[in-house]
C-alpha cells in the first residue's frame, strides 16, 4: 500500500512536471507569437508610412510626365503618314450678299414714289425722268399717252409736269407698292384710290410747284412741278409707311448682258405707235450703249439739262384697250392686261422675244424669255415699260 502511494505520488510529480513543462511551452510560444506579430505590425506601420510618404512624389512625377508628353506632342513631335490630326471644323459664315447695280441699291427697302408724268405737246419738254429708274407709258384717252416714272432712294429738284391720276396706273402701283404723286385724278382713280387705300397725294398745293415762267409759255395744267423735299414732306404729314417688303420688279444684271445665246433680231430703230397722236421713237447709240428716245419727231429731251433721254432697257407689249365713259366722261381707256402674252426685251441693239404674265391687277408682272422660259434679267440701267394697245396701235423694229 505504501509502494502504491508512493507510485501514485511520483506519477502525480510526473503529471505535473508535464503540465508545467506544457505551460512553459505554451507561454515561450505566445512570447514568441507575440513578438512575430509584433515585428509584423512595425513592419506594417513601417511600409504605411513609407507608403503616404511615396504617393506625393509618385502623383508630381506623373503630372509632370503628363505635362512633358503633351508639350512634347504639340511642339517637338513631327506628323507622320500614319497619324490622323484632329481636324477643327470652323463656323460656316455666310457672306452678305453684295451689289455693284447703280439704277437702284437692289438691297434697299425703302418705298419707291410712283409721279405721274404729262406727255401732251403741250407739257413738253418733261423735267426730272433721268432719275427715274422705271417709267411705265400707258394711253389715257383720246390717243394721249401719259407716264408713271418710279424714283428710289433719289433726290430730285424738279419732276413733271405733273399730270392727274387714271385707273389703269393703279395696277403698277400696286406692283411696285409705290406710293402715288398726281394731280388730282378721274373720278373712278380718286374713288378707288379712297375706297382701296392706296397711299396717294394731289400735289396741286403745298406739295407742288408752279413754274411761274412757262405759264407764259403753257397752258395752267402744264406748269405744275414737284421736288423730292415736297415728297418728303408729304409722306412725314400723312404719316405713310416709308419702307416696302415687295421684291424688285426686275432683276437686274451687274454685268453686260450676252444675249447672242438666244435667238433676238437687230434692233436699232424702235417705234412704238399708241395712236395718230403719240408714237414713241428710239434710236440706238452704239457709243453710250443706250436708247435716245423721240416723240414723235421730237426728241424727248429734259427741261432743265437739255439733253435728249438716253434709256437703257425698253420692255414693249401690246394688250387690248377698251374706250368706256365714267362721269359723263368719254374716252376713258381699260387695259386688258390680266393674262399673259408676248413681247421684247429690247436692249444693246437687240430685240429678244419674251413672255409677260400678271396673275390680278395687285400683283407684279413677271417676264420671261420666251426661248427657253427663264426668268428675264435686264442690263443695269433705267427701263421703259411701253404698253401699247393691239387694236389702233402698232410696233416696229427694225
Amino acid at each position: 500500500m505504501n509502494n502504491n502511494f508512493y507510485d501514485e505520488y511520483n506519477q502525480s510529480n510526473n503529471n505535473i512536471s508535464q503540465e508545467n513543462t506544457f505551460n512553459q511551452s505554451n507561454i515561450e510560444n505566445n512570447n514568441q507569437n507575440n513578438n512575430e506579430n509584433y515585428s509584423r505590425s512595425n513592419k506594417t506601420n513601417s511600409s504605411k508610412n513609407k507608403l503616404l510618404t511615396i504617393i506625393p512624389i509618385i502623383l508630381v512625377i506623373a503630372i509632370l510626365a503628363v505635362g512633358g508628353f503633351i508639350a512634347y506632342q504639340k511642339f517637338f513631335k513631327s506628323d507622320t503618314p500614319e497619324e490622323k490630326k484632329e481636324e477643327v471644323v470652323e463656323p460656316t459664315i455666310t457672306p452678305e450678299p453684295t451689289s455693284n447695280v447703280k439704277i437702284i441699291d437692289v438691297k434697299s427697302k425703302t418705298r419707291p414714289y410712283a409721279i405721274m408724268i404729262n406727255c401732251h405737246n403741250g407739257a413738253l419738254p418733261q423735267s426730272g425722268l433721268q432719275d427715274a429708274y422705271i417709267v411705265y407709258e400707258i394711253m389715257v384717252e383720246y390717243g394721249i399717252t401719259r407716264m408713271m416714272a418710279l424714283f428710289k432712294d433719289v433726290d430730285f429738284e424738279k419732276v413733271g409736269a405733273v399730270r392727274s391720276a387714271r385707273n389703269q396706273y393703279l395696277a403698277y402701283v400696286w406692283e411696285n407698292d409705290a406710293i402715288y404723286f398726281h394731280a388730282g385724278g378721274s373720278a373712278e382713280a380718286v374713288d378707288r384710290m379712297k375706297k382701296e387705300n392706296v397711299n396717294n397725294v394731289s400735289v396741286d398745293g403745298q406739295y407742288g410747284q408752279r413754274d411761274m415762267g412757262l405759264a407764259k409759255k403753257r397752258a395752267w395744267e402744264h406748269t405744275l412741278f414737284t421736288k423730292s423735299d415736297s415728297i418728303k414732306k408729304a409722306i412725314s404729314d400723312n404719316k405713310f409707311r416709308t419702307t416696302t417688303e415687295t421684291k424688285n420688279l426686275l432683276t437686274y444684271s451687274e454685268k453686260e448682258l450676252d444675249l447672242s445665246k438666244y435667238n433676238t433680231t437687230k434692233a436699232n430703230k424702235v417705234s412704238i405707235k399708241y395712236s395718230s397722236y403719240r408714237t414713241s421713237n428710239y434710236s440706238y447709240d452704239a457709243s453710250s450703249q443706250t436708247f435716245l428716245r423721240s416723240m414723235g419727231n421730237t426728241k424727248n429731251v429734259d427741261l432743265v439739262t437739255g439733253k435728249q433721254y438716253q434709256v437703257k432697257n425698253i420692255i414693249v407689249y401690246g394688250v387690248k384697250y377698251t374706250t368706256y365713259s365714267n362721269g359723263g366722261y368719254y374716252g376713258y381707256q381699260r387695259l386688258s392686261n390680266i393674262g399673259t402674252g408676248d413681247g421684247y426685251y429690247i436692249t444693246d441693239g437687240v430685240a429678244l422675244p419674251i413672255t409677260w404674265s400678271k396673275a390680278d391687277e395687285k400683283s407684279q408682272t413677271v417676264y420671261k424669255i420666251k426661248e427657253t422660259g427663264e426668268e428675264l434679267v435686264v442690263n443695269d440701267g433705267n427701263t421703259y415699260i411701253q404698253i401699247y394697245p393691239t387694236n389702233g396701235g402698232n410696233l416696229t423694229i427694225s
